[in-house]
């Protein structure tokens, strides 16, 4: 069962915004993952708990952020509940969409999940529901996902394939470069592994 922790940074300038302390692992439906985040100062953010069918589809998501929550879950699509820091108000949504995605690393791994690219995969569309920190609004994206690059590494735990993906947003153009290992990111834009305690499980 992997377990490590992230840093998070500002996409424009890298100024650290945070630690995610995550743990995941294959479970009898498909994969979960369960994380907390920190600010530098060490106070509470939020957190995770995500759940992926064997296709790699979200069957139970429940983020926390800001005392905002999501409750989601592939259905129709996606559906998901919002509510507010009062508990008060409610407010449903649902997209046709593919799966859910978000600043967690957990994302990158769902989606590489759900894809399941190869090398001589072609580029493939997605159309992901992202919640934005920190009241966790949504917004859907649409991104094309390749697998340029898969190569295994020795390690004292038997080969570690690691994957590289190239990532364009459709509607900007925007192209970026995510490296997973397993069910683990090494790297991403604005995401550092920083620790790891055990090595990836495989996909």
């Amino acid at each position: 069962m992997p377990r490590g922790r992230y840093s998070l940074h500002d996409l424009h300038d890298q100024t650290l915004l945070g630690e995610e302390h995550f743990q995941c692992a294959p479970g009898p439906s498909g994969w979960r993952y369960v994380s907390r985040t920190t600010a530098p100062s060490g106070d509470h953010l939020g957190s995770i708990d995500l759940t992926l069918d064997a296709l790699g589809r979200p069957i139970r998501l429940e983020l926390h952020a800001a005392s905002w929550q999501v409750r989601g879950a592939a259905l129709e699509g996606v559906t998901w509940v919002r509510t507010d820091p009062t508990g008060t108000h409610a407010t449903e949504g649902n997209a046709r969409a593919h799966a859910f995605t978000g600043t967690s690393p957990a994302f990158l791994v769902a989606t590489a999940r759900l894809l399941r690219l190869t090398p001589t995969s072609p580029a493939t569309r997605v159309r992901l529901v992202a919640f934005t920190d920190p009241v966790l609004a949504p917004r859907t994206v649409d991104q094309s996902w390749a697998l340029v690059h898969s190569e295994a590494h020795a390690t004292d735990n038997g080969p570690l394939t690691v994957d590289e993906y190239q990532v364009s947003a459709l509607d900007t153009g925007e192209q970026h470069t995510v490296h997973i290992a397993g069910d683990v990111v090494l790297s991403a834009p604005g995401i550092e592994l920083e620790d790891l305690e055990s090595p990836p499980s495989p996909h």
